[in-house]
């Protein structure tokens, strides 16, 4: 390396290597643009010898000062044409501008030819860097074969010295443990103890086995339940929603699976006295504490995935305000995948879909607008359905007159319940949020994850949404006895029944 003044073998190929890269680019680009220069000389050659205007060459009508006399050249020969309509030919006036014409006719025509000769300066440059870099490459090439002859060399040397460094140390190795042995019969030994019989077998030793299974077990035990729910994200307990995902929980809703499908829907409304009521009066007690609105306002109940029972929630909670007095409308916005008409066992044919596409008339009184479709389902509870199903519901979603929907429709109820589709499905909802006053979040036990509950979160209130909390559904009863006053809701059930 010292001879071939090289400081590393492998950053001198890389040098050459990348120098050949540039290189080689910057000879593609030359070649490129010498074969654009030559073209346009063709071009020109060809035009002169056929007889055509030069000024069709985009090249020549752009070049330098030419674009601006040609103006100048036009303005005064339109000014000759306009003053040999009015004067003689012997008229000073006109005299002058035929002058004027001439010099600029003159001074076009040297412009032309000063682009001509820059063109063809601009192919001799063009030819001459071609083959510049055409004698740099060569150079380039014969450097790196230069390098990968030295390399062959380089590493027969290195082997060699590989090979007596290894032989030096064994050399070594062995002299150090001749010296040793050397040594050690110059030291003088003599027994101090003699070894006694052991009472006892050394291995195993079970004391220290049993230790170490319970140790490992307990361990084992441990690093298996914490890895669970390390893995395991989904929502199983209140815990996740406060602690983890930072949001109110308003309430718990038990499992209703021994209610029937069709009843489950209007449980507070039909005054029933399934389970399940208690815990939908008390997230409606719930929201109306958090909340720091008042009516008439709008609320969104969405979730995360499909499934979760954000419907259910809906139907619900608007019915607990209509039971307590309060007059209450439930929209159906999931354009997507309508459901609400069914569990109220109507028609799904007036609704958003059709006066939106009627035109959204917002005069007149809205509850006895035809293509909406309001219709009266129980005492101080009415329904919005849908209307059909739509692919592109965001068109109405975005638009204007939605909001402007909401805002009219608060003049005739107290409260206007939203059910919209997922979060984690659809954009509707974040559309659908930035419209409500409030947003209410439902989530199912075991179904959908923290961290995307977290981040749907994020988005509403990043949107200058109030979200009041979230609603824990599809929980057992006996583990909503560890996570809310559920059993003491038995109780009182158990005393209250038994007094009626």
């Amino acid at each position: 390396m010292k001879e071939h003044q090289l400081v590393s073998l492998d950053k001198s190929l890389d040098m050459v290597s990348s120098g050949l890269v540039a290189i080689n680019t910057n000879l593609q680009t030359s070649r490129l643009n010498l074969l654009n220069v030559e073209d346009l000389v063709n071009q020109v050659e060809a035009y002169k010898k056929e007889g055509k205007d030069l000024l069709q060459i985009a090249y020549v009508a752009n070049h330098a000062s030419v674009p601006t006399l040609r103006v100048q050249l036009a303005e005064l020969q339109q000014n000759q044409s306009l003053l040999a309509e009015r004067y003689f030919e012997k008229h000073p006036k006109l005299i002058d501008a035929t002058n004027q014409v001439a010099v600029a006719q003159s001074r076009f025509d040297r412009a032309v030819e000063n682009a001509i000769s820059d063109l063809y300066a601009a192919l001799s440059a063009a030819r001459q860097n071609v083959k510049s870099l055409q004698d740099e490459y060569a150079k380039q090439e014969q450097g790196a074969l230069r390098l990968r002859e030295l390399g062959v060399d380089f590493n027969s040397l290195q082997n060699k010295a590989s090979v007596s460094k290894a032989n030096y140390l064994a050399i070594l190795d062995r002299l150090n443990q001749t010296t040793t042995t050397k040594i050690l019969e110059k030291v003088p030994l003599h027994i101090l103890d003699h070894a006694p019989i052991p009472g006892a077998p050394y291995s195993p030793n079970m004391s220290r086995i049993v230790r170490s299974s319970v140790g490992v077990g307990f361990a084992l035990f441990l690093g298996i339940a914490l890895g669970l729910s390390f893995l395991d994200d989904r929502v199983k307990s209140a815990w996740d929603i406060e602690s983890f995902i930072g949001v109110n929980l308003l309430g718990i809703i038990p499992s209703l699976n021994g209610v029937k499908e069709d009843e489950r829907h209007t449980l507070v409304l039909d005054g029933s006295q399934a389970p399940g009521v208690e815990a939908f009066l008390s997230v409606y007690s719930a929201a109306k504490i958090t909340s720091k609105l008042d009516f008439p306002k709008s609320i969104l109940i969405t979730s995360t995935i499909p499934g979760e029972g954000k419907t259910l929630v809906s139907s619900n909670f608007a019915g607990s305000f209509a039971r307590h007095g309060k007059r209450t409308l439930l929209i159906d916005c999931d354009l997507r995948r309508p459901m609400l008409h069914r569990h109220f066992k109507q028609q799904n044919v007036a609704g958003l879909i059709p006066w939106f596409e009627a035109g959204a008339n917002l005069e007149g009184d809205l509850t006895r607008d035809l293509l909406l479709g309001i219709t009266k389902v129980g005492e101080n509870f009415s329904l919005l359905t849908s209307g059909g199903r739509s692919k592109t519901p965001t068109e109405l979603l975005e638009n204007p007159v939605f909001g402007q929907l909401l805002e009219r429709l608060k003049k005739y109820y107290d409260l206007v319940v939203v059910d919209s589709p997922p979060m984690g499905a659809v954009t509707d909802s974040q559309l659908i949020a930035e419209r409500v006053d409030e947003v209410i979040y439902v989530c199912r036990f075991n179904r959908a994850y923290r961290k995307h509950i977290k981040l749907y979160i994020k988005a509403l209130k990043n949107g200058k949404n109030d979200v009041l909390g979230i609603v824990l559904n599809g929980l057992s009863p006996r583990r909503i006895e560890y996570y809310s006053n559920y059993r003491y809701y038995r109780s009182y059930k158990k005393y209250y029944g038994a007094q009626t």
